[in-house]
């Protein structure tokens, strides 16, 4: 069987208007009360999440989903020992966002985009520190072939506040940045796959992993959780 890369919605066509094409999520929620955070969050969250396949929707195969994702607190601990693996140091909490950021499949349009926005955090005089290709593993999620065709290049990207702001002033900087690349790149004519650049997160408090996946896909295709 021949699988096609969809990369955009299909054409206007018949009774068939990708105008007409919305979100619909499920979502649950999992919380400490306390604000304590703990393992049995997350293995509550995967729980929650595996038991959303009913909000979800498959085409023909059913091992390709239309979506599913976690919106999870920044882990400290767990991306300081990350940062050591980059051999980047990491300022203290609150301090510093990690973002995951769709990219291009095709290399040479992947490297523009990065250095794009290197370029735009700067002009928002904020410090770039790096980037880290996140780890994914379609075979343990058993990822539809139409999925995969159409996965993009999943990395994080590391932005430490300038000094004499608040976090709260940092959040406000990480949203311009994250609009003006998103608007900047997605409409970029000479982009073949500008349609696949888009910011999951970009926080200093929260961080989203996601992608074209089954709600019980999620947790074996991203390792970090």
């Amino acid at each position: 069987m021949e699988y096609k890369k969809l990369l955009q919605f299909p054409q206007k066509t018949g009774l068939y208007d990708p105008s007409y094409e919305k979100d619909s999520c499920g979502v649950g929620m999992v919380a400490n009360i306390k604000g304590i955070p703990s393992r049995q969050i997350m293995e509550d969250a995967y729980l929650v999440n595996s038991r959303m396949d009913h909000r979800g929707g498959c085409g023909f195969e059913e091992n390709t989903g239309d979506g599913a994702g976690i919106l999870v607190a920044l882990s400290h601990n767990f991306f300081k020992k990350i940062s050591k693996e980059m051999g980047v140091k990491l300022p203290k909490k609150g301090s510093y966002s990690v973002g995951n950021i769709f990219l291009p499949q095709d290399e040479k349009e992947r490297e523009f985009c990065k250095r794009e926005i290197e370029k735009i955090v700067d002009s928002e005089n904020q410090i770039f520190l790096g980037w880290r290709k996140v780890p994914t593993d379609s075979k343990k999620a058993n990822v539809g072939p139409a999925a995969k065709l159409s996965q993009p290049v999943i990395e994080q990207l590391f932005i430490k506040s300038s000094d004499g702001i608040d976090q709260e002033e940092f959040e406000r900087k990480l949203y311009l940045i994250r609009k003006q690349f998103s608007h900047q790149l997605r409409t970029n004519k000479k982009l073949t796959q500008a349609s696949l650049l888009f910011a999951c997160s970009l926080s200093s408090k929260i961080i989203v992993y996601k992608g074209m996946l089954t709600p019980s896909q999620l947790f074996p295709f991203f390792p970090d959780l």
